[in-house]
């Protein structure tokens, strides 16, 4: 209990939460002019106990993490995290609204820019993403705090938040002044969790099922096949490592004397100096292999199977993750793209919808933004803006929309009627560097 009380007196102090008006804690909080943070940022500090309420915490598997720490499953996370926490994006009008019809629109795609690139104290929107990614990737339930700050210029703060340590109030009414999630350290009592409410938590689902509020990650999916593969990968690497030799020497009806005396001549004559052995005895002597003394004593055909099925399970083909025996030049690229639209977009456009529908409409309330990454539609750059050149000279596309999917600021008006003039001329013969200047 003394323990207990020290970390929410130190958990207290450091969000801020508790402290009288006026204090110098306070001053120096009201000083920084933003948001107070609710959550834990680490939660996982006391043994696992888990009681039964209203609350449901997610009976996830305490061997995820360590799971997620191992070569294959880290190789699988990050081809997909690093992609979509490295992609550019922007901030613009929703589809379907008009920017001249949006108050301050400038000024405020301006500040949630920066409320996205300067999230907290701490982290960059990178850090951000990556974070909530790997707890989506790990157990499916990738989480952010937000809280508003009132303040034009930035107008929340976000936090990364462990997934693992959110309960889901299986009671939610859908009111907006209903808690919906909330924060219990291992041991803590319900009655002490900390409440949030569905505006203050972008919790992010990956399987969503009508059965479960909680979502299902790709190592859940791969759990027993990675425990599979690290039991057989340990088994090689013993046998591999073990000196002793895999078979032994049978003499039929040899006496113990005559067997000592052959260890030693063995040990003291042959053992080591690459010499020819000779031996003469009435009865020829028998080798008994215990093993085959091949490669597939180390189990590789099943462990190679083992890595295809993790990397179904990611939704990434097995080239991803290092099998490189059936892959060919034809192949290849068509095995990156799979990956690209199996794995990494869908994963993109689940965060993206999170953002725009949390963030933007839900705890800020400027519902007429939305949030996009820009490599979605096309990775190659030199087929994106072939398109887009085929597009603009048929007339489907405006330089400014071109501009746009670019996340490039629009033009002037006779800027834009230059190069639109340029753009459709058939003997200007320079296209490509117009629109790719524009």
């Amino acid at each position: 209990m003394r323990v207990g009380e020290q970390l929410r007196g130190l958990w207290r102090q450091a969000t801020g939460r508790g402290v009288e008006p006026g204090s110098a804690p306070a001053l120096r909080l009201a000083a920084a002019g933003g948001a107070d943070r609710k959550t834990l940022a680490l939660p996982s500090i006391l043994s696992p106990v888990e009681i039964p309420g209203r609350l449901l915490p997610k009976p996830t598997p305490a061997n995820l993490r360590r799971f997620a720490e191992t070569p294959l499953v880290r190789r699988a996370i990050n081809v997909i995290k690093d992609r979509i926490a490295a992609m550019d994006w922007q901030v613009r009008v929703r589809r379907g609204v008009r920017p001249e019809d949006v108050a301050f629109a400038e000024r405020k795609l301006r500040a949630l820019r920066r409320m996205l690139e300067e999230p907290n104290e701490v982290d960059s929107f990178r850090t951000l993403m990556e974070q909530a990614i790997e707890d989506a990737l790990t157990g499916g339930f990738g989480a952010i705090e937000m809280e508003p700050t009132g303040d034009g210029n930035r107008p929340a703060m976000l936090w990364p938040v462990d997934g693992a340590s959110i309960r889901i109030n299986a009671r939610w009414d859908g009111h907006a002044e209903t808690p919906r999630y909330a924060q219990a350290m291992p041991g803590q009592m319900e009655s002490s969790a900390v409440d949030l409410r569905d505006n203050q938590l972008m919790y992010i689902r990956m399987n969503s099922r009508s059965f479960t509020p909680f979502g299902l990650g790709p190592l859940e999916v791969a759990f027993e096949t990675v425990n599979q593969f690290l039991s057989a990968h340990r088994f090689a690497g013993k046998l591999a490592a073990n000196a002793v030799a895999q078979y032994a020497i049978w003499l039929n009806e040899a006496t113990p004397a005559q067997h000592d005396r052959l260890i030693r001549w063995w040990q003291d004559e042959i053992e080591g100096t690459g010499r020819v052995p000779l031996l003469s005895s009435v009865q020829k002597p028998e080798v008994l292999r215990f093993a085959q003394g091949t490669d597939a004593d180390l189990r590789l055909a099943w462990q190679e199977f083992l890595i295809r099925m993790v990397a179904n399970a990611f939704g990434l083909p097995p080239l991803m993750l290092g099998l490189e025996s059936d892959v060919n030049q034809s192949t290849a690229a068509e095995m990156t793209d799979e990956a690209f639209r199996g794995a990494i977009s869908p994963l993109a456009l689940l965060i993206a919808g999170h953002i725009t529908r949390d963030l933007f409409s839900k705890c800020i309330g400027w519902p007429e933004f939305e949030f996009v990454f820009n490599e979605l539609n096309a990775r190659d750059e030199e087929t994106e803006l072939a398109v887009q050149v085929q597009l603009l000279q048929a007339g489907v596309l405006t330089v400014n929309e071109v501009r746009a999917m670019r996340g490039l600021a629009p033009l002037e008006a006779g800027v834009r009627d230059q190069v639109s003039e340029g753009s459709k001329d058939p003997m200007s013969g320079d296209h490509g560097p117009r629109i790719a200047a524009s």
